[in-house]
C-alpha cells in the first residue's frame, strides 16, 4: 500500500468525492435487532458512529469492509464477495452541503460517497484505532450523541 504525502491527499479530498464503505454490525438482542456503533473521536466531539471508511486503490469493496472490521474492531464480516450495498449515503462539508432536500450527513473533512451495508461479525469485537469503544444499542435506544446524519 503507497501513502501519498499529507499535502497531496489535501488536495484530493478537496478536489473530489472520496469512495467510502459504511456499514452496521447487527445481531438478535433480548429485545430485538441491535446495532453497533463505535464511540470515536471527531470534529464534533467523542460521538457514536457506524464503521467504514476509504476504500483503497485496487482494493475490492468487500476487501474494504473487511479490512476495516479488523483495523477497527479486531473482527470478520460475514459478507459474500459480490455483495451489494444496503444504501448509498452521501457525506458533504458544510459548505458543499445540497439545500435541495437531499438527504446527506455532515462531514466538514470531506465530500465522500458511501457504500452502506448491514453486516454480522464474526469474532468478539475488540476496540482499536480510531474506535475507542464499541457497544450494541437497540434501534429504539440509540446513544446520544451520535455522528451528525
Amino acid at each position: 500500500m503507497t501513502f501519498l504525502p499529507d499535502d497531496t491527499y489535501a488536495l484530493i479530498e478537496a478536489s473530489v468525492p472520496l469512495l467510502c464503505v459504511d456499514f452496521v454490525p447487527v445481531r438478535a438482542g433480548d429485545a430485538g435487532r441491535q446495532v453497533g456503533l463505535i464511540l470515536r473521536h471527531s470534529p464534533f466531539g467523542d460521538v457514536w458512529c457506524h464503521l467504514g471508511g476509504r476504500v483503497q486503490r485496487g482494493e475490492t469493496i468487500v476487501q474494504a469492509l473487511r479490512r476495516h472490521a479488523e483495523d477497527t474492531l479486531s473482527v470478520g464480516v460475514a459478507i459474500g464477495l459480490n455483495a451489494q450495498p444496503d444504501h448509498v449515503y452521501e457525506w458533504f462539508p458544510p459548505e458543499l452541503a445540497p439545500s435541495d432536500g437531499t438527504a446527506h450527513g455532515d462531514d466538514p473533512r470531506k465530500h465522500s460517497v458511501g457504500l452502506s451495508y448491514v453486516v454480522e461479525l464474526t469474532g468478539q469485537p475488540s476496540p482499536r484505532n480510531e474506535a475507542t469503544d464499541f457497544a450494541y444499542f437497540g434501534i429504539d435506544n440509540l446513544p446520544v450523541p451520535m455522528w451528525p446524519g
